[in-house]
């Protein structure tokens, strides 16, 4: 039985389902699938209140994706989850300017050769935004990301030219690129109903294929129409009107049942009730795995 101490990554997703990716204090890198749920989590936060720790940083392989190191002093996050060498020794650091920039090393270059996917994702409160994905991750970027439902909006033939569109799509389309985790979780508690989140994706993403018509003076892709996915845990989420988990992941001891996951957030159950818990705060954070168990949380009639 795993037990720790493990530093977090957060929740990684495949095909056959997610997992919580564990490193060990030398780095070597251990998922815990939650599958076969539900199941029980129980974990004991080892990090001071508010301390992260570095997650390291990642080398390009060219076209065969990227390989993971753990940081070599196990120092402090500084900036995101990484700290200042670690931020300085990753490829990847390059990722979001290099379409502007044209400044990479050779094996990000090669990375960014490959197909890339612009889509447009929207969530539980009709949040919506543009993003990308590699022709590796297409399927899991979004899954890990949380999406409820999400298009394919066009196909570009490498990693620049779909960051070209990206931006493009916020600028003249008013799309943001990014949504917070937060905001994910708790728009859970009160999602909108399915036909009106995919009433706002699908409008979305028609704004964003009349702007791709247009050209933009931008070569190297085309418009596409596709329909993502979603793993079939979500329905199970979405519709139990769960509240937001009230105890603060920055200490302490928390353990229940897992029922059903959605993206980074656990359909988590306590004795009292079912919550919603952000594994995303645990990213970064020392844990231990064990037979822990949350404290009592008072539940108030009126969130259910």
């Amino acid at each position: 039985m795993l037990t720790g101490p493990f530093l977090c990554h957060g929740v990684s997703w495949s095909r056959s389902g997610p997992s919580l990716t564990l490193a060990s204090p030398q780095g070597a890198v251990t998922p815990m699938p939650l599958t076969g749920l539900p199941t029980f989590l129980g974990f004991r936060i080892l990090s001071r209140s508010g301390e992260r720790f570095c997650l390291g940083y990642s080398k390009a392989l060219g076209a065969n994706g990227r390989r993971s190191f753990p940081c070599p002093e196990q120092r402090t996050a500084d900036r995101g989850y990484q700290c200042g060498p670690c931020f300085a020794r990753d490829d990847f650091r390059f990722m979001h300017d290099v379409h502007r920039s044209g400044v990479a090393p050779e094996s990000l270059t090669a990375y960014l050769a490959q197909d890339h996917w612009l889509y447009v994702a929207t969530f539980a409160d009709g949040s919506t935004k543009v993003g990308t994905a590699s022709d590796r991750s297409k399927w899991t970027r979004l899954a890990e990301q949380g999406a409820v439902v999400a298009r394919y909006v066009a196909h570009a033939e490498d990693g620049r030219v779909v960051r070209v569109l990206e931006d493009a799509v916020t600028r003249h389309a008013g799309l943001p690129q990014a949504v917070r985790s937060a905001t994910k979780t708790a728009a859970l508690f009160r999602p909108l109903a399915s036909p009106e989140v995919d009433k706002e994706n699908r409008e979305a993403a028609g704004v964003v294929h009349a702007l791709l018509a247009q050209g933009m003076d931008i070569d190297g892709f085309e418009p596409v129409e596709e329909q993502w996915e979603a793993p079939e845990s979500w329905p199970v989420v979405l519709t139990a009107r769960a509240p937001v988990y009230p105890l603060s992941l920055d200490a302490g001891d928390h353990g229940g049942r897992v029922l059903a996951l959605l993206g980074q957030t656990a359909l988590f159950e306590l004795p009292e009730a079912r919550f919603l818990l952000n594994l995303t705060l645990l990213r970064g954070r020392r844990i231990e795995l064990g037979a822990f168990r949350s404290a009592p949380v008072a539940v108030q009639d009126e969130l259910f």
